[in-house]
């Protein structure tokens, strides 16, 4: 997938879950691309290193440190953002935290948790800066949802619950805000090497993939107007046509493909991507 290298001049941006994984790629690319940036994550020293390589690339990098599940942080941060960037164009709501459990052992603080992160949280971001973008009629939201909120797969039911939350609140905001000068768009990567699986082993047949294509579609959905972008795309297609023809046929390559994975020891990362 190509960018159009240099489209993103003169656009700045705000990026949840900068710190790290998809957010830290998202920030790097962006960059590259010309756009400043407004970082926001928990942890302010990641947040530090990721906004000193995008400085590394001759732009603006603001750092903020929020925590997405508390709207007046939220609301605070989309404030110094505009204020540190003299406005903002885009927002990316990509912090998440992921949990890999069997539904049958699942606690509900433990859903609960994964909504308030990945659902709510993405919500505080929309409604942190939607005001600003209806004011100015302009404005792209972007968000990263998952291939796990178009088919759910073993053993995520909590995370699969607050992604396919997410795939269909953003489908009807996107119909919602036609014609209003701001555009909604969805990426939905499938497994991306992030800090967030290095505990999950995938199959060779769809091994983890490189954050930066994610951060590509990102930028693909800013500049092209893109609606919703899976990553990779053929395979991600594939799936979400098998399950449209035959629930039951998506079930099984599921399950002959090993999609799954499996955990190779390495304690898990709560972290934002």
């Amino acid at each position: 997938m190509e960018t159009d290298m240099g489209k993103m001049e003169g656009i700045r941006a705000a990026i949840t879950g900068a710190s790290s994984g998809i957010g830290r790629a998202t920030a790097l690319r962006m960059a590259k691309e010309g756009a400043d940036l407004a970082l926001i994550a928990r942890n302010r020293e990641r947040l530090e290193e990721t906004a000193e390589a995008v400085r590394a690339l001759s732009r603006k990098a603001v750092v903020l440190e929020a925590d997405i599940t508390d709207p007046q942080q939220v609301r605070n941060a989309v404030d110094e953002a505009v204020r540190q960037l003299g406005g903002l164009d885009v927002f990316h709501c990509n912090a998440g935290i992921y949990l890999r459990c069997e539904a049958k052992d699942l606690r509900m603080d433990q859903i609960r948790k994964i909504m308030e992160v990945n659902y709510f949280g993405c919500l505080n971001c929309v409604y942190a800066v939607l005001p600003l973008f209806l004011d100015q009629k302009k404005g792209t939201i972007v968000t990263t949802c998952s291939m796990d909120g178009k088919k759910g797969v073993p053993p995520d039911a909590a995370y699969v619950g607050s992604k396919f939350a997410m795939n269909g609140f953003f489908q009807v905001l996107r119909q919602e805000l036609r014609g209003t000068g701001i555009h909604v768009a969805t990426i939905y990567p499938s497994r991306m090497d992030t800090p967030q699986i290095a505990h999950v082993d995938c199959p060779r047949i769809t091994p983890k993939g490189d954050p930066d294509l994610v951060a590509k579609a990102v930028i693909r959905a800013v500049v092209k107007k893109k609606k919703e972008l899976m990553v990779p795309g053929f395979s991600c297609h594939l799936l979400t046509w098998a399950d449209a023809i035959s629930p039951s046929l998506s079930d099984w390559l599921v399950r002959v493909n090993g999609l799954a994975g499996s955990e190779n020891g390495t304690a898990p990362i709560n972290e934002a991507r």
